[in-house]
């Protein structure tokens, strides 16, 4: 009777187990909606998706006032007609998902995934205050686009492929700064924002510039990560990110501006093309050289450093010795026929000096008294005895 009943109660618990799966297959399996279709889609064809981790990553704390010795601000513009900033406009189109950069920055700052700034030129503020708003910044510079949708992020703006105006943004501005940290004792520089530049012609001729609005660079740097470019034509291998781009400097741009008191751009203070550009190469040298001043060489540099003044004495004495003496009859060039080398054409050179040196001398012995200080005056005159 026991055994009976424990059959009876293990085949219960087996179908039990057996029903509880079957419930759970049937609540695991399920069919895709079509909106989920759509995210897929979407997600596929929106390009690399950025997480909060990777943007974390890449951001950068701005150091504090308290550490830094020394800072500059600087404006440049940055002409895309040079070969150095070519990377920065091709391809003009999508080519098997490589955009330029001012694709990558319209559609990040449309779809909302990065905030932009107004431009107010010379003092920025990168606060919510002056974040721009998108509808009104395609409608002030006449690009063209369909919004789609209207929620609590707003609406969805959708611009097509031929209403994008790559081909009119031939500039960029862009904000350095050159900064000294006295905790690491190290001389950074690290492009701040960047702004695109619409270059357009007026009805009566004319080019104008029309500055859109700031990014802020380490916002935009994941997907500046992400986009390979060449830098050659002898080379096609793309082996450098934008970011590696702007990060090394790789790009070719004029000083436009420097931070002051009075917020006047070097067209202002400098009228003059010639002063501006004198103005320019100079600014230019004090920041490169500024890093290089802070150093006190070592005993070793400055062994070398004299060392290396001293040859250029060197060189600078021979040619000087070379010219004197082909003064005196003997060519420059007749000099060195004779001679295997230059180097034994200097001591020939030093060995005549010597020389003369003592036939100036040769007379005051021979005029001395009859005592024979000389022995080859005493020789000549027994000579002449026999």
């Amino acid at each position: 009777m026991k055994i009976l009943r424990s059959i009876i109660i293990c085949t219960l618990l087996l179908s039990g187990l057996a029903a509880a799966a079957q419930v759970e297959s049937a609540s695991g399996v399920s069919r895709r909606s079509g909106k989920d279709r759509k995210k897929r889609q979407t997600e596929a064809t929106a390009g690399p998706t950025i997480t909060d981790r990777m943007q974390s990553f890449y951001d950068v704390k701005e150091p504090h006032d308290a550490d830094l010795a020394w800072m500059r601000t600087i404006y440049r513009q940055i002409d895309l007609s040079k070969d150095k900033n070519a990377p920065l406009y091709f391809p003009e189109d999508v080519v098997d998902g490589q955009e330029n950069l001012f694709r990558i920055m319209l559609n990040l700052v449309v779809d909302g995934k990065i905030p932009a700034y107004e431009y107010l030129d010379g003092r920025e503020v990168f606060s919510d205050k002056y974040q721009i708003k998108v509808q009104e910044m395609l409608d002030r510079f006449g690009i063209y686009y369909k919004a789609e949708g209207s929620g609590r992020n707003g609406s969805k703006f959708v611009i097509e492929e031929a209403d994008v105006p790559t081909g009119q943004v031939m500039n960029y501005y862009i904000i350095e700064k050159w900064e000294f940290d006295k905790r690491s004792n190290q001389m950074k520089t690290r492009v701040e924002a960047i702004c695109p530049v619409l270059n357009r012609y007026g009805d009566f001729g004319g080019e104008a510039k029309y500055p859109m609005f700031w990014v802020k660079f380490d916002q935009l740097r994941p997907w500046l990560a992400q986009q390979y470019v060449f830098l050659s034509d002898d080379n096609n291998l793309p082996q450098y990110s934008l970011d590696d781009y702007f990060n090394l400097g790789m790009y070719e741009g004029d000083i436009y501006k420097t931070k002051n008191l009075r917020n006047l751009s070097m067209n202002q203070l400098y009228p003059d093309p010639d002063e501006m550009k004198l103005a320019q190469d100079s600014i230019e040298k004090r920041l490169r050289s500024f890093g290089d001043n802070l150093w006190v060489p070592d005993r070793d540099e400055y062994l070398a450093s004299l060392e290396r003044e001293q040859t250029k004495k060197d060189k600078k004495k021979g040619g000087d010795s070379v010219d004197e003496t082909a003064a005196d009859g003997d060519s420059p060039g007749e000099r060195v026929d004779k001679s295997e080398s230059t180097e034994p054409a200097k001591k020939t050179v030093r060995t005549k000096r010597k020389s003369n040196k003592k036939v100036t001398k040769a007379p005051k012995v021979k005029s001395s008294s009859g005592n024979g200080s000389n022995p080859a005056a005493e020789k000549s005159v027994r000579r002449r005895r026999r």
